[in-house]
């Protein structure tokens, strides 16, 4: 069972990260489009603004909970790192929990954000949905969710390799 978690964790964080890096690409691309359209061209295009915030809600929750797993986040130690030793584990699962909490909060608020904005439309872009633009929230909060599970379950896992299954079933074929 514990394989198959991890498993899963794997392909959803890879998935995250893929997401996340699109969204910063394609955001990248576009802002210096609607720059030069403006200035360049004589002729300010409506499009870019909105499309780029969405790919920012995108990345940054796609992206912070890919962060969350890796443990690529910003972490405050300064009072872990005076307390004894034996207080660590105490305070990890405080911190874990804590975390929990907040994913938890953005999936069910996120969820009612998205509810509660579904029948409106984004005034530069009449065919998007507001709830749409705010779907990140509550599905960053699921994943990060996911991995805060995981970690309760099985540990911290930055340092374990992402398992490559193709590669283990070739490894399994080959002997």
């Amino acid at each position: 069972m514990k394989n198959l978690v991890l498993g899963v964790n794997d392909a959803i964080y890879r998935a995250c990260i893929i997401v996340a890096s699109l969204a910063i690409v394609i955001m990248a691309t576009i802002i210096p489009w609607g720059v030069f359209s403006r200035y360049a061209l004589g002729q300010g295009l409506g499009w870019p603004e909105p499309i780029s915030v969405m790919l920012m809600g995108i990345f940054t929750f796609i992206g912070a909970a890919a962060g969350y797993r890796a443990s690529a986040h910003m972490a405050v130690t300064s009072l872990t790192d005076r307390l004894p030793q034996s207080l660590e584990p105490l305070f990890t699962l405080f911190v874990r929990l804590a975390m929990g909490a907040i994913a938890l909060f953005m999936l069910i608020w996120g969820y009612k954000l998205c509810l509660a904005t579904w029948n409106q439309y984004l005034s530069t872009l009449p065919s998007v949905r507001v709830g749409i633009s705010y779907m990140p929230i509550p599905v960053g909060g699921f994943i990060t969710l996911l991995f805060v599970i995981e970690q309760l379950l099985y540990g911290d896992q930055n340092k374990r390799r992402v398992v490559d299954f193709e590669a283990v079933e070739e490894a399994k074929e080959a002997v």
